[in-house]
């Protein structure tokens, strides 16, 4: 008997609004290559997520193409925290914003900014 790593496709998605919004900004920045989605430490519940355009991908950056042509690209730290992401665009009156649909997500805290990880036992 042998043993077999399995090593599931990490990934993030996106719904057809967010892949909409995303090209739109894409197209009016000169000289960007793609989407950046990452989690940096902060806010009351632990992470915030945070977006940009990407001119240039960092070394630790992985990337994805979505919805046929989006480059998207996510550091080798956030990766596992945004592992089966979704990434919907909405409007909210008149707001629009990123709403994120996170596997990894226990819960958010009130204000909506940040986020906790669920943690492996």
């Amino acid at each position: 008997m042998s043993a077999q790593t399995f090593t599931p496709e990490v990934g993030v998605r996106i719904t057809p609004s967010a892949a909409a919004h995303i090209r739109k900004q894409i197209d009016k920045a000169p000289g960007a290559e793609g989407f950046r989605i990452a989690l940096k430490p902060s806010g009351c519940s632990g992470y915030m997520y945070v977006v940009d355009l990407v001119t240039q991908p960092g070394e630790d950056d992985r990337k994805f193409i979505v919805d046929g042509d989006i480059p998207i690209y996510v550091d080798a730290k956030s990766l596992p925290l945004l592992n089966g992401t979704e990434i919907d665009f909405v409007k909210e009156g008149l707001n629009s914003m990123f709403r994120f649909n996170n596997p990894n997500a226990e819960s958010e805290c009130g204000c909506g900014e940040s986020i906790s990880i669920r943690q492996e036992a």
